[in-house]
């Protein structure tokens, strides 16, 4: 009998698929119920859940009151996609069963997971009334607390079990109680508990969860060595360069936080952020056809990026490029993209190209987003006198003077226009 284990166990080991098939029959009429039972253990634990469910069902059949083995089908059978039946056979379970707090643990986890929160949030009070200092169950409602964004409910419990014990469950409790600081924008008591989770293992999540947090802290240095550390554990961890490259602009080295997010587009083609911020650090280091280049890279991958539009217009207005202004709006009219933010930019460029009739349909068109624009208004108001549209010039110094009303130039030209 311990020669067939061991020759299941090395075909467990090996993958081995088709001497399973043939010698779990076998296995099934001659070994004890108990080696029968380990090795369902040792199938759901190597991911072989046809074959455990197959040694439990035949358990289950010579043993159809132990619930533990119900509990554990049901449980492979969840993970088969067989919810109907996995549900039956827990509902199976009685209350006056010492595992029936289990099977409301594995039924709760049944309901989050199809994001049933108040039904799960039920089965584990109804397992904590029975077993109330169970640390397991007090730990699978934090983890529901904090999955429905309930982060000082979380915090509380997950905090009391850290008082015990450093982990539950598998899961490290410092490393928790950072991520659910961090997501509460508790973020320099998050990054307290990154470091001491990090004092026990270094993960990428780890490592960029520190990252964030000290970014978030203005702990810039010590972001920028989190998240060093990360590139070179995990040179793949794309969202860690876009922080990073952040990171080194708000201690001002701009050379640094530029040639990270080269590496990082290297990395990612794909990602738009990242060609929106190499744009606006290639503008800090004063290169800015760089700079324009990576803004249309980025509106490429989305022509609906509003903030990189802005941001190259602004850059456009700024070289006096008129032309690439127009071309940039009427492309995005072609595309039916419409933001009323760029269109002081558009007028602008209209006026110096001598498109006078464009210029004033834009002018009119972004009138009302920009009525409170002290700087807009003026403009649209000079251009308004100069195509002799005296009345509707009046109405925008009118609204200038209400904005301010001590301003002399404003009243002059109130004077004049009347």
């Amino acid at each position: 009998m311990t020669n067939r284990f061991n020759e299941m166990l090395e075909a467990i080991q090996n993958g081995d698929l088709k001497k399973l098939d043939v010698f779990l029959n076998d296995f099934l009429l001659n070994e004890t119920p108990e080696k029968q039972y380990e090795i369902a253990e040792l199938f759901m634990q190597y991911g072989y859940l046809n074959e455990a469910n197959r040694v439990l069902e035949h358990l289950q059949f010579l043993f159809p009151d132990e619930a533990q083995i119900t509990i554990d089908q049901a449980s492979v059978l969840i993970e088969l996609g067989k919810e109907d039946e996995a549900l039956e056979l827990l509902m199976s379970i009685q209350p006056d069963a010492p595992e029936y707090p289990q099977s409301l643990l594995i039924l709760a986890d049944y309901y989050q997971m199809q994001g049933l929160y108040e039904v799960a949030e039920k089965r584990i009070n109804e397992a904590i009334e029975i077993l109330p200092h169970e640390p397991i169950l007090q730990f699978a409602k934090a983890e529901l607390l904090y999955e429905t964004g309930r982060f000082a409910e979380a915090c509380r419990i997950y905090e009391e079990l850290y008082e015990s014990d450093k982990t539950i469950a598998g899961v490290l409790l410092a490393e928790r109680l950072a991520e659910v600081y961090r997501a509460g924008g508790a973020f320099e008591t998050s990054l307290e508990f990154y470091m001491e989770a990090l004092e026990e293992k270094v993960t990428p999540d780890l490592l960029y969860g520190s990252g964030y947090a000290a970014f978030q802290s203005e702990k810039y240095e010590l972001a920028t060595k989190q998240l060093e550390d990360l590139k070179e554990l995990d040179p793949d961890y794309f969202s860690a360069y876009l922080l990073l490259a952040e990171s080194y602009a708000m201690i001002e080295d701009n050379k640094k936080a530029y040639a990270v997010i080269q590496e990082g587009i290297k990395r990612d083609e794909y990602e738009k952020s990242f060609y929106l911020f190499a744009g606006k650090i290639a503008l800090k280091n004063r290169l800015p056809n760089e700079a324009i280049e990576y803004l249309k890279q980025a509106i490429a991958l989305d022509p609906e990026y509003i903030d990189a539009i802005v941001v190259l217009m602004s850059i456009y207005a700024y070289e006096e490029q008129n032309d690439a202004i127009i071309d940039l709006y009427e492309e995005m009219e072609r595309n039916h993209v419409s933001f009323s933010t760029i269109l002081p930019y558009v007028a602008e460029a209209y006026v110096k190209d001598e498109q006078y009739n464009r210029a004033y349909e834009i002018y009119t068109a972004a009138y009302n987003e920009f009525k409170d624009d002290v700087s807009f208004l003026e403009k649209y108001c000079y251009f308004l006198i100069e195509e002799g549209k005296r009345q509707e010039a009046r109405e925008v110094v009118n609204q200038l003077v209400a904005l301010e009303p001590f301003e002399e130039k404003w009243i002059d030209l109130q004077g004049s226009l009347d």
